[in-house]
């Protein structure tokens, strides 16, 4: 399958670049960038010197290919969306563009014109735990938010299982890398270094995803901290009766059992006990950790993950694999480092 990334020369555009270079079953063709065209790849992304003599290109010199991933600001893909569906008869988006169906939900996190209804009925949420069988065959995806995707894995079980007593608390800490190539004063070395900066305490747009998936009420709250990859998510819970750790660890089994990269977490030790950002750096998890009150009325369920990776590209691949019906790991193998 012969693939093309728009906006290859951005943080996630060059995570799509680096797996799909070792994907088995893709030949990657084309990555664009309209600052960098012309220019080889390792100019954007130094860690694939010598892995690649591709340059990027423009956009309007794309040929056909077989899928293009669409690693592009939000509102660029659905201005478009009739283009790369004529370019690729499978396309793969990774903005917001395409992701909330509600058109309240959507207006209250994501003012602005909305997609055309026609075009949105055809994107499969791209949460593979939640929506493989929808995947399977997907001509049109749109992958999951970051800090969205662990918040949903962390409580969609909890929701699928009516544990859920009222509105949830999701505390969320995210590294600079989620905000984008492009610097910006918050983003300046002086300025966010050794900062642990509240950049969203009410209304972030992730949380449209996160009720949407889970059908529930949620606020969310998003902390800046010192880290370059990385979400940890913590999310504060009311079960709606009295629960016992042992019955929520047999419920996140029932879910989780069987995914590949969805690894619940049951550490006795203190070092390893709840999911960290930091050893997950590259892979495709999303590591799952829970802590019960005494007496069963509260219930945190913390989440970390890659949010290039998990949170972005390789959840796209992983997508991909299961649309084409290749092995959902396929490209998808590398397990971390320790120590980083």
């Amino acid at each position: 399958m012969r693939a093309a990334v728009v906006g290859g020369s951005g943080y996630i555009g060059g995570e799509i670049v680096r797996l799909l270079l070792r994907h088995p079953h893709i030949e990657l063709a084309q990555v664009t960038s309209e600052r960098q065209a012309g220019r080889p790849l390792r100019v954007s992304h130094p860690n694939l010197r010598g892995q690649t003599d591709l340059c990027f290109t423009r956009e309007e010199d794309l040929s056909p290919c077989d899928v293009v991933f669409l690693a592009t600001p939000h509102g660029t893909s659905m201005r478009s969306v009739e283009r790369w569906s004529g370019l690729a008869p499978t396309v793969v988006d990774l903005s917001a563009d395409f992701r909330i169906h509600d058109p309240a939900r959507r207006a209250r996190f994501y003012p602005g014109p909305p997609p055309d209804p026609a075009w949105l009925a055809r994107f499969q949420p791209g949460i593979p735990e939640l929506n493989r069988d929808g995947l399977r065959g997907a001509t049109h995806i749109a992958v999951a938010g970051c800090m969205a995707n662990a918040a949903i894995l962390a409580l969609h079980p909890l929701a699928a299982e009516g544990l859920i007593g009222g509105p949830v608390v999701v505390d969320a800490r995210t590294g600079s890398s989620g905000g984008g190539r492009t610097p910006d004063e918050g983003s300046h070395h002086p300025e966010r270094s050794g900062a642990m900066r509240m950049a969203k305490p009410h209304g972030h747009r992730h949380t449209a995803e996160i009720e949407q998936a889970c059908g529930i009420t949620a606020h969310m709250s998003v902390t800046a901290v010192e880290a370059v990859r990385g979400v940890q998510v913590a999310c504060h819970v009311t079960p709606s009766r009295t629960v016992t750790e042992r019955e929520l660890w047999a419920v996140y089994r029932k879910a989780y059992g069987e995914e590949p990269f969805v690894r619940v977490i049951r550490e006795r030790s203190a070092l390893h006990r709840m999911p960290e950002p930091k050893i997950l750096s590259g892979s495709n998890f999303c590591d799952i950790g829970l802590a019960l009150a005494p007496g069963g009325d509260h219930l945190v369920v913390v989440a970390a993950l890659d949010n290039l990776v998990k949170g972005g590209a390789g959840n796209a691949v992983q997508c991909l694999n299961i649309a084409a019906d290749w092995e959902e790991t396929a490209g998808l193998g590398f397990v971390g480092l320790h120590p980083v």
